[in-house]
């Protein structure tokens, strides 16, 4: 009898165990199925060259970027189209890993628990908008770089451009450099005078008598014996006055008394330094040299040159929050996703920051870029390399109308508010006309 008890009771364990490994197995499958069903081994959605073969995806407006199903593959019929947007969409050869086809293979599978995957798979669509695509790609008219637009109050990426770029439906000349990097996302740039708005933020909460300060400009700077030059002679100015004129003695001034501890965890904080996802895209992460001595390598930093690298997806996201208040809305290529927010600065920080932005455009924008009623805030950087060539930045947002944020950057393309500017304006007119309230 005794022998007949443990045998039973070890066989309802074993049942037991047997029921909680279903449970388990069950659970995990209700959660990570359409993960596991997008594993690029599964021959009923890839290809043997591991390309997946169903789903479609669309701009925000419905129109379709990419298609597949059983063998045949499509993109826009718009050659612009294809041109402004394959480094967002990816293609099917899977020269471009870091884009839609990848990310979100999980959900163009189509797969459900019920049914598994499906053929033709579903359409997803972007947030993104063909018509900012087409007008970034025609802005930056062959010229190496990146442009990204974003709606800072819902996180929405609108516009996403990298160039130079290729036509899927055609052969991709593998000898131009970086043709398959999206520069947006996965490339790091010196930042130049852009970073100044780091380096301001840092002296806004760390300098009570900040804008009682007069700071002089001679044109050039002494810096333990180096010479740091400005673009201009600016005589006395108020910091508002020296973020207007982008003053490299001011902001050399500002990083001297800051140190470089304190601006390393400023640029750390703020996201600078690190990578950061996109859905599951994974961008490159910056650089900032936390210099310890009170020598011109710490000047340069707080100005934007030394060693300082910069993502553009980063700055992105920095100047979103600005705009929001502080608040960053984290970004997302999905129509319609919400992935969070959470604080990125101080609001009394970011209304600052964005007053003073304000003030550049009025102060020493307006005259050069035709910036019409666009109710701009922006900063440009003209990063210098060394070998007389420089970054073009230029990023900011719109504070009315219509709540846009973007980032612009031309490799080696010159003049930060004379290139960058123009290529910026561009894609806010044709958003502007789209989307005013």
């Amino acid at each position: 009898m005794k022998r007949i008890k443990r045998r039973s009771s070890a066989a309802l364990l074993l049942a037991l165990l047997v029921m909680l490994g279903t449970g388990v197995l069950t659970l995990r499958l209700l959660r990570n199925g359409a993960v596991w069903a997008a594993y690029n081994a599964n021959a009923s959605v890839y290809t043997d060259r591991g390309v997946l073969n169903c789903g479609t995806l669309t701009d925000r407006n419905g129109l379709v970027l990419s298609h597949a199903n059983e063998g045949v593959y499509g993109y826009a019929d718009d050659s612009a189209i294809r041109l402004s947007s394959v480094h967002a969409v990816g293609d099917y050869r899977g020269y471009i890993g870091t884009a839609a086809l990848s990310a979100y293979a999980d959900k163009l599978t189509g797969y459900t628990t019920v049914r598994g995957t499906t053929n033709p798979g579903n359409t997803v669509a972007l947030s993104l908008d063909a018509r900012l695509q087409t007008a970034a790609w025609a802005a930056l008219s062959g010229r190496p770089g990146a442009v990204m637009v974003m709606n800072y109050e819902t996180g929405e990426v609108l516009c996403m451009v990298s160039t130079p770029t290729y036509d899927p439906n055609g052969e991709a000349d593998e000898s131009i450099e970086g043709l398959f990097i999206n520069r947006c996302l996965s490339a790091t740039y010196t930042p130049g005078s852009v970073f100044k708005l780091v380096t301001l933020a840092a002296a806004i909460e760390n300098i009570p008598d900040l804008y009682k300060r007069s700071f002089p400009c001679g044109g050039s700077c002494d810096v333990a014996g180096v010479t740091v030059n400005c673009a201009g002679v600016h005589g006395a100015q108020t910091v508002e006055q020296a973020l207007a004129n982008s003053c490299n003695c001011a902001f050399a001034e500002l990083a001297l008394e800051l140190g470089g501890e304190r601006l390393a965890e400023y640029a750390r904080d703020y996201g600078f330094t690190r990578a950061h996802y996109l859905d599951s895209i994974l961008s490159a992460a910056g650089t900032f040299e936390a210099v310890q001595e009170a020598d011109s390598y710490l000047a340069w930093s707080g100005i934007g040159q030394h060693t300082n690298l910069v993502c553009p997806y980063a700055m992105l996201r920095f100047t979103a929050a600005v705009a929001n208040g502080g608040e960053l809305q984290e970004p997302t290529m999905l129509l319609g996703e919400d992935n969070g927010s959470r604080r990125l600065l101080k609001p009394s920080t970011a209304e600052a920051l964005g007053e003073m932005m304000d003030y550049t455009v009025d102060y020493n924008y307006s005259e050069t870029l035709d910036i019409g009623t666009l109710p701009l805030c922006a900063k440009s950087g003209t990063a210098e390399l060394g070998d007389e060539t420089s970054h073009a930045w230029f990023t900011g947002y719109l504070h009315s109308g219509v709540p846009l944020c973007f980032v612009v950057v031309l490799e080696r393309g010159g003049g930060g508010l004379s290139q960058a500017g123009p290529v910026a304006l561009s894609v806010l007119n044709t958003a502007w006309e789209y989307y005013k309230e």
